[in-house]
């Protein structure tokens, strides 16, 4: 008999991803989620798209220093919290998941005001404010990555979307995996057997990353790499000129694209990606196989470097920092992951070793045991 359940998170993809790929197992499953975000992020959109009903909070942030928000936050958490309240009520949810950002932790408050039971799943290697508060008291702590600092955490790995998990089972086996990069290299007017770096910076793209590449076009497509760029919304203009300059014979081997629409193809056709190391390309590109060099976003606490880090000790990815990254280290790192005897075959071994298809499933098989009582086995 399924149960009504809530899933809190958003603001960006990597709270608002997770939960929709973990709502849609939960789904298949015969429960009934529906999603707790705001009013301000991405799941305003992705969550009515998906079919999920969605309650919102008041944003709450927390100050940073000493202002006249901090004296408001107790109010501001009470009415957040309330509204968490009232969502778990409209649904009758008999437990709340949270993947962290605003609407986690109201919801985690809200959760153990009712005595509900919470199962707090944490996607980045270092967990934030709103997990490390819910996971004091959650039944059950779910992790992305080994080594994130919660205590009793279990590792599922990253929920992911469907069509990835699909595919993972594709690129799994090597004749099947040929056979989806055919199809995919073929559809981009390619040779079955071409080496293929993609090279994405996300949906709002990446200035050092599209400039590097821009810059090692040239030399790329001379070595007979063939590049799918995806350069972000409104970033194109520097990789077009270079695909202009290129010589009439080889701009075809270079595909500049603002965003894709199918990632699942491109992700099929690509032999090696670079890309920046958040914690859902990491999870991907390991699930995948996909051999990879990851350049971590050059502010913030760091997390994306130690996203990235299992991978790399691993085997299945090397890492070099922003500011060190220039069209010569793309070049060598496209023929290490492309062109070399040996080292390609050993990243995809290494990747699959460390890399988690099956979150989705992990995460939900984890939400039943808390709502039959039963122990984790």
């Amino acid at each position: 008999m399924g149960e009504p359940l809530l899933l809190a998170g958003g603001g960006t993809a990597g709270h608002v991803n997770p939960l929709l790929a973990t709502a849609a197992e939960l789904t298949a499953r015969g429960h009934a989620p529906a999603a707790l975000g705001t009013a301000e992020g991405l799941e305003t959109d992705l969550v009515p798209r998906a079919g999920l009903e969605l309650f919102t909070v008041p944003k709450v942030p927390m100050p940073r220093r000493p202002s006249g928000d901090l004296l408001r936050l107790p109010a501001n958490l009470k009415r957040a919290v309330d509204a968490a309240s009232d969502a778990i009520d409209a649904i009758g949810a008999k437990a709340v998941i949270g993947f962290g950002g605003y609407a986690s932790t109201p919801a985690y408050l809200a959760a153990r005001r009712k005595r509900l039971p919470v199962v707090v799943h944490e996607g980045n290697m270092r967990p934030g404010l709103a997990n490390r508060l819910g996971a004091r008291w959650a039944a059950a702590v779910a992790t992305t990555f080994p080594g994130t600092p919660l205590k009793g955490a279990v590792v599922t790995g990253l929920p992911l979307r469907a069509e990835i998990g699909e595919l993972a089972e594709r690129l799994a086996h090597d004749d099947s995996r040929a056979e989806a990069q055919a199809l995919a290299r073929m559809k981009l007017g390619w040779a079955p057997e071409t080496p293929v770096l993609l090279v994405t910076g996300g949906s709002s793209g990446a200035a050092s990353l599209n400039t590097a590449t821009a810059g090692a076009a040239a030399r790329l497509t001379a070595h007979g790499v063939h590049v799918i760029h995806l350069t972000g919304k409104g970033k194109a203009d520097e990789a077009l000129r270079a695909k202009g300059d290129l010589p009439a014979a080889h701009r075809g081997m270079y595909v500049v694209e603002e965003y894709a629409h199918d990632m699942a193809s491109m992700l099929s056709a690509a032999g090696a990606v670079v890309a920046r190391s958040g914690a859902g390309m990491v999870c991907e590109l390991t699930a995948l196989g996909i051999p990879a060099l990851y350049v971590p976003l050059p502010h913030g606490n760091g997390e994306q470097g130690l996203n990235a880090g299992p991978a790399v000790d691993a085997g299945a990815a090397t890492m070099i920092r922003d500011e060190d990254l220039n069209p010569a280290s793309i070049e060598m790192a496209a023929e290490r992951m492309l062109l070399d005897r040996e080292a390609p075959a050993r990243m995809r071994v290494a990747a699959r070793r460390v890399g988690i298809a099956n979150g989705s499933a992990r995460l939900a098989d984890l939400v039943e045991h808390q709502l039959t009582g039963e122990e984790q086995p």
